[in-house]
């Protein structure tokens, strides 16, 4: 078995986080990959179509992958029901090494599906609550209906989380948060000076919400984002992930913000 191998895994659930993306729950058909680590991915591969990376949505007790609806692949992937067979590889990359900040306040950014990717470490954070001080997670997403795991945001509230929600346009009943997540920095209950912070998304809410951060007192070192372009092998063999004089797949998509806010002035193509 080579890392260029797919393993088959079955999709045991599905549920509709909205009305593009849905979260699949995997159980391996028989070998499985290892353990993947919160902010790492794998490459799904949807037989006869194609492969894409996804990130992992959740690590334990299940493995879950959430998925956008944005092209052929990523369209038959979230058209899977219970009982199908879809092909993974990895995990791969760095993921958040959440268990770096232990003692610290922690802030968690997301914007949009980047909150997919986060899932993991905000469950890891909250599954260990003695070994962390407080726990900021901060939500930006388009509209109220692009919220992904809503139900679930009020459980990590009672577990002892932080969670503010901003959108960019409210609905009818939309009581909270209006405008750019930079605007719920302020907000973060935490220690900058001491604190961790780990950011997914757009790479534009990512360098404002990371400038905003360090404009309040935080180390920049201390601030992490995953960086996500153009990945398709997983382990650095194509070379399409290249940025400078990283390949993301294998030298990221996780890495400190002094690392990738110069990577990042580079355009993606």
């Amino acid at each position: 078995m080579t890392p260029m191998t797919p393993l088959p895994y079955r999709v045991i659930a599905k549920r509709a986080e909205t009305a593009d993306t849905v979260t699949l729950t995997l159980s391996p058909v028989s070998a499985a990959i290892p353990e993947p680590e919160p902010g790492q991915f794998t490459m799904m591969y949807a037989f006869g179509i194609g492969e894409v990376p996804i990130s992992v949505s959740r690590t334990r007790p299940v493995l879950e992958q959430t998925i956008r609806a944005v092209g052929a692949v990523t369209e038959a992937l979230c058209g899977m029901e219970a009982g199908q067979v879809i092909g993974l590889r990895g995990p791969f990359g760095i993921g958040w090494d959440i268990d770096e900040a232990r003692g610290r306040d922690l802030v968690l950014a997301a914007g949009g599906i980047g909150l997919a990717p986060l899932r993991p470490a905000v469950l890891r954070a909250l599954s260990q609550r003695d070994a962390y001080g407080r726990i900021a997670v901060l939500v930006g997403t388009r509209t109220p209906d692009d919220l992904l795991f809503e139900e679930e945001l009020g459980e990590w509230r009672a577990r002892g989380a932080q969670v503010e929600v901003t959108v960019d346009r409210p609905g009818p009943g939309w009581a909270g948060h209006v405008g750019l997540i930079t605007n719920l920095v302020g907000s973060a209950d935490v220690d900058p000076s001491e604190a961790g912070a780990y950011l997914c998304g757009p790479e534009i809410m990512m360098r404002l919400t990371a400038q905003a951060l360090v404009g309040r007192g935080m180390h920049a070192g201390r601030v992490r984002l995953s960086l996500e372009r153009n990945m398709r092998c997983g382990i650095g063999w194509c070379g399409h992930c290249q940025l400078g004089s990283l390949l993301i797949c294998r030298d990221g998509p996780v890495m400190p913000y002094e690392h990738a806010a110069a990577l990042m002035t580079v355009k993606e193509l």
